[in-house]
Order: structure tokens, then C-alpha cells, then sequence
């Protein structure tokens, strides 16, 4: 399949579009979205926004990207002053200010406004278990990608940084696995062959590997093993898939519907049709699709409504990277 070169503008588009088609049903159950069914770009809902209007994924996605923009590498301290200036200054966001913000993410930037403190500022209990850092996460996986592929950083190394990102704001470990199988998948479809649940399945192997031998206490990753078999997941009903906003059932949307679609509208547009978290399923569904597809298959009418598109796309455009610092 041919793409886009720029494999940030194909990530990183493709999670604000897949965030901006789920903003106006945000929080609606799946019952109450059949009744008027997503099947392109709107507005107002929820929030009351126009179309094409994107929420805190997109928001937190690039101010993450505009820190290792910026800086050349990923610096924890830099990133958690981008947050600090969406939360407070409304900064990286489409009107000016903050909007739908997760407890979890809020909690974590006040703490940091409080000790300075990037180790010790994203919650850690089993509640902490939203999926406020996966929705952010796809910078820091083409970020370490590159340098997974360009021998700069080993695949333990990478991993590690893909944590303390997710851990800025989601601290437990599960939090840190689904990161962690993002990461792995989104490396797969970057540099791997075959098809799209065949580069994924190749992915979330080679995920379940590293952790097996990563972690001591692999309690849980047993919450992941649905996604270890992707021919067997992609026959689950769809009443089995939840739509939440906890972390394991958005990754396990996110992948459901990439599985079972072969375009890029296709794939978002099962996912926020899905309801509930519909902005951060569009956004994570996105965000692989945009690897895989490519920017240039995303629809042009979808591109044409988003808010602040040109400033988006040229940082993508223009991203120069270097070595992780911590």
C-alpha cells in the first residue's frame, strides 16, 4: 500500500480526525447513537462545537508532539509544561480553552504544578486505569520507532520511554501495557509486511513477548488476552465490546475495529459508532489507521472541517528528532 512519507502527519492526523468524528456524541450510549448514526463530520452535540472541532486526545496528542518538536527528544519536564499550559492557559486546543477533561489527567497536571515532580505526578491505584494516556501516546511511538529502527534505542529502552510518557498522567502498570502494545503495534505497521491485522497480530506477538519477560507479575497482562489472537477476536459480537473509557476496553475497541475494516473511514466510523468514549476510540482507532492508510486516504471533506489543520499539519511537516532525555 503506498503512503504518505510523513509518517507523523499520517499518525498524528489520523488521531484528530478520529477524535474530532467522535466529539459530538461523546458520552452517548451505542443505543442512543444508532438512533442517529455517525457517518461523517458534525458538529454541535455533545459539547455544542462546530464540526470538525477536537477535544483533550488531540489536545494532549500535540502538545506531547510539539514538545519533542521543539526539543529534538522526549523530555518529561517539557511535556508536563505543555500540559500545564493546556489545562490552565488553554494552549494546544482548537478555541482557547480546556474542555473535557479527564480526572485522572487533571489530577496528574495539578500535582505536577505542585512538586515538579515527573515520576511521582500520574496516578498509580487501580482507579488510575482511564485511558487519558493512551489516547496521547502515538508521538511517543513514532518518536521511538524511529529510533528503535535507526538502532539509537533498544527495544527494552524504547519501551521504558513509552511508560514514563504514559506514567506522566496513568501510572499503574496496566495503564503501561497498553501503551506498551500500541507502541508495538504502531512499530509494526510502520516497518513490518502484510496486511493490516497481520502486521498488528505480528505487533501484539512480539508486545506479549517483551512482557512476559518484562514483568514479575504478569497479572496484568492477563487483562490484554483477547488481543492475543486477532482471527479469534475479530469473530467477537460486537455486544461484547465495550466502548468505555477504561483502558483495556478502548484498546480492545480500537483493535476490533481495525480488524474488521479494510479503509480508513470504515474503521472510524465503527468506532464511533460504538458510543460512550467515542472521541478517544476514534482518536486510538485513528491513529494506527493513519499509519497503515495514510494521510492521503483519510477523506479530504473530513480534513477540510478541522480546526487549526494547517497549524497541526506543519508541525508535523517540519519534525525534527534526537535522543530521549529524561
Amino acid at each position: 500500500m503506498t503512503r504518505n512519507t510523513n509518517i507523523w502527519l499520517n499518525a498524528v492526523m489520523g488521531v484528530v480526525t478520529g477524535d474530532a468524528l467522535g466529539c459530538p456524541v461523546q458520552f452517548e450510549s451505542r443505543e442512543e447513537v444508532a438512533r442517529h448514526p455517525i457517518k461523517g463530520m458534525r458538529g454541535y452535540g455533545t459539547f455544542d462545537l462546530p464540526e470538525g472541532s477536537w477535544t483533550d486526545d488531540s489536545s494532549l496528542t500535540i502538545a506531547l508532539l510539539e514538545s519533542i518538536r521543539r526539543c529534538g527528544e522526549i523530555r518529561l519536564d517539557d511535556i508536563m509544561e505543555n500540559f500545564m499550559k493546556w489545562l490552565f492557559n488553554g494552549e494546544f486546543t482548537p478555541y482557547g480553552y480546556s474542555y473535557d477533561i479527564g480526572n485522572g489527567t487533571y489530577n496528574a497536571i495539578n500535582r505536577y504544578r505542585r512538586n515538579r515532580k515527573v515520576r511521582r505526578c500520574g496516578g498509580d491505584e487501580e482507579w488510575n486505569n482511564g485511558n487519558g494516556s493512551l489516547m496521547r501516546i502515538m508521538p511517543a511511538c513514532v518518536y521511538c520507532s524511529e529510533k528503535l529502527h535507526s538502532k539509537e534505542m533498544s527495544e527494552r529502552e524504547a519501551v521504558t520511554a513509552i511508560h514514563s510518557v504514559g506514567s506522566l498522567t496513568h501510572a499503574h502498570i496496566r495503564s503501561n501495557i497498553a501503551c506498551g502494545l500500541y507502541f508495538f503495534m504502531a512499530d509494526q505497521i510502520l516497518w513490518g509486511e502484510g496486511t493490516l491485522r497481520e502486521r498488528m497480530q505480528t505487533g501484539l506477538d512480539r508486545g506479549f513477548a517483551f512482557y512476559e519477560g518484562f514483568l514479575a507479575d504478569k497479572d496484568n497482562l492477563h487483562y490484554y488476552r483477547r488481543l492475543r489472537d486477532l482471527d479469534s477476536f475479530a469473530e467477537t459480537a460486537a455486544a461484547r465490546i465495550k466502548s468505555s473509557g477504561y483502558v483495556v476496553d478502548t484498546l480492545e475497541a480500537a483493535v476490533w475495529c481495525l480488524i474488521r475494516t479494510d479503509r480508513f473511514e470504515q474503521a472510524l466510523l465503527t468506532a464511533v459508532n460504538l458510543g460512550e468514549d467515542t472521541d478517544t476510540v476514534g482518536a486510538v482507532t485513528g491513529g494506527l489507521a493513519g499509519l497503515f492508510y495514510g494521510y492521503d486516504r483519510i477523506p479530504s471533506d473530513w480534513l477540510a472541517t478541522l480546526k487549526r489543520r494547517d497549524w497541526i499539519e506543519e508541525m508535523c511537516r517540519t519534525m525534527r528528532t534526537g535522543s530521549m532525555a529524561p
